[in-house]
């Protein structure tokens, strides 16, 4: 059986030393289209988009130092602490999504406080682009090819050249798919809710299927860590777990309320 063969060139332009890279096009990107989701629900609900651009510069730098300190830290710290300068390379890759979400929730708290904002509404609302970013972060792992998936004698399989010559699960568009589906379910249950049972509810379904996914589909991935435990999980499901339960609350707590958001 003949597979998809993957060869990109994670660069898309070098001038030097400097280099500009799929991965971070695709980052910063997401971002950029993430404003524009907020600015269509800051008009939908009569607020004042103004205050967009801090909001994303905010949400930029809390993702970016979450994500990066958690995944130097949990899945590869024996490298980072012995060459602590490699942590600033994020264009090379290699961002926790669970570092990135606690990351976005001290900026949105902070950012709350500052411009006196709802921090439950800023959640609520910053989980719509926070699942499409998700996905575009997976995008820019495949044409990185990181975060490879275990060899697999599926159809659908890909040879990533640039590693070995072995056809193994996309488990990259695995999870950036499943984000972009989360994506749709988030606008589809916010457009047909009121806006305080969304407020109430969106989290928890952010929390809950995002990381049920990461943690089902950590089973199609090599261990990214570089270290091994004794215990029956990797790193990302052990990460997962407490998001996850955290989610389910949520979503009890969410509907148990939910005779009340009627009213608003």
């Amino acid at each position: 059986m003949e597979h998809f063969i993957w060869n990109i060139n994670p660069n898309i332009l070098e001038l030097g030393p400097l280099q500009l890279r799929w991965y971070g096009l695709l980052f910063v990107g997401s971002f950029f289209l993430g404003l524009m989701i907020l600015q269509w629900i800051y008009k939908r609900e009569n607020r004042d988009p103004a205050v967009l651009d801090n909001l994303l510069i905010y949400v930029m730098v809390g993702a970016v130092l979450g994500s990066r300190l958690m995944h130097c830290l949990a899945y590869e710290p024996e490298f980072y602490l012995a060459n602590p300068l490699e942590i600033l390379k994020v264009w090379k890759g290699g961002l926790a999504s669970h570092g990135g979400l606690l990351g976005v929730l001290l900026a949105l708290y902070i950012f709350a406080r500052r411009y006196q904002e709802s921090y439950m509404w800023l959640l609520s609302r910053v989980a719509i682009p926070g699942a499409l970013t998700a996905a575009f972060v997976r995008f820019g792992n495949l044409f990185n090819s990181e975060i490879l998936g275990l060899p697999s004698d599926k159809p659908w399989a890909i040879i990533f050249q640039k590693v070995d010559m072995i056809p193994r699960h996309p488990v990259q568009l695995y999870e950036a798919f499943s984000y972009l589906l989360l994506v749709v379910i988030l606008v589809t249950i916010y457009r047909k809710s009121t806006p305080l049972f969304a407020t109430k509810i969106l989290p928890g379904i952010f929390l809950t299927y995002m990381f049920i996914m990461r943690f089902m589909l950590e089973y199609t991935k090599t261990r990214q860590a570089d270290y091994t435990t004794d215990l029956p999980f990797t790193t990302g499901q052990m990460l997962s777990i407490p998001f996850i339960l955290v989610g389910i609350v949520w979503i009890v707590w969410a509907l148990s309320t939910k005779k009340d958001s009627k009213k608003a």
